[in-house]
């Protein structure tokens, strides 16, 4: 009987061993896709693209301010 209960808690050890191994294994780091790469050239592109389209509003502005002035030196009739 001892040696029955022996076998079965070295069992039980050898277990619950194995199951704090798997937990503690580390996970599989993700392999890099060269996709990644690719998307970050459009996006450089499209800043450049915001950043023009910010400049010439910022020009229509700067030229609705220079007509405002000239049309307030008209004289009223």
């Amino acid at each position: 009987m001892k040696k029955l209960m022996t076998v079965f808690i070295a069992i039980l050890f050898a277990l619950s061993m194995t199951g704090l191994c798997f937990a503690q294994a580390p996970a599989a780091p993700a392999p890099k896709e060269e996709k990644k790469m690719e998307e970050k050239k459009p996006a450089k592109e499209e800043k450049k693209k915001v950043k023009k389209a910010k400049k010439a509003k910022k020009e229509k502005k700067e030229e609705m301010k220079k007509e405002e002035p000239m049309k307030k030196e008209e004289p009223k009739k």
